[in-house]
């Protein structure tokens, strides 16, 4: 899939990534996980060690069947944002948003909401009829964004895998309704 749109004066595409974006997906993987360590289940010491034979295994394993990814790139061609998809293991009606970050100098610009909208179209297109994800309670910019575009709280906490002390919520939205 390949998205392009003017967000204010900014043209922003979205394309899933493919062999050829491995390696712009690695930076972009790696950039978000430095930037807003609590905002993922992993994190930048243990993905920094992965060779890059596995960050292509990884790409190549989101080729939309099961999961997808995309990257967002700026008008100058340099990535600024990613998101992710993958259908529920055991209700194929459900998927699961993740992976969600903007480059900073991005940020407030749309281009959050296009990468959301490109993991529900690619949803839709699986039969999907909900998507959910699950967000840190330190977070609030993620809640309140999340929540912009629809996704509400569904009662369901963890804790974080990387600190338990930190709670996450579970989120979701009704995506054929749409």
């Amino acid at each position: 899939m390949y998205i392009r749109g003017f967000l204010g004066w900014t043209m922003v595409t979205v394309k899933q990534i493919d062999l050829a974006s491995a390696i712009d997906f690695k930076t972009v993987r790696l950039n978000a996980l430095k930037d807003s360590p609590f905002a993922f289940g992993s994190t930048y010491e243990k993905e920094s060690h992965l060779s890059d034979a596995e960050w292509q295994k990884r790409t190549a394993e989101r080729d939309g069947t099961k999961s997808i990814t995309y990257l967002a790139w700026d008008q100058n061609g340099q990535p600024c944002g990613i998101a992710a998809g993958f259908l529920d293991a055991d209700n194929r009606s459900k998927a699961h948003l993740v992976s969600v970050w903007v480059a900073p100098e991005s940020r407030q610009s749309g281009v959050g909401r296009l990468l959301v909208s490109s993991v529900i179209i690619w949803a839709k297109s699986r039969q999907v009829s909900r998507l959910n994800l699950m967000v840190t309670s330190n977070n609030q910019t993620a809640i309140a964004f999340y929540q912009r575009i629809g996704f509400t709280k569904t009662g369901r906490i963890e804790p974080y895998p990387n600190d338990p002390s930190v709670t996450e919520f579970e989120m979701t939205t009704e995506i054929l309704a749409r």
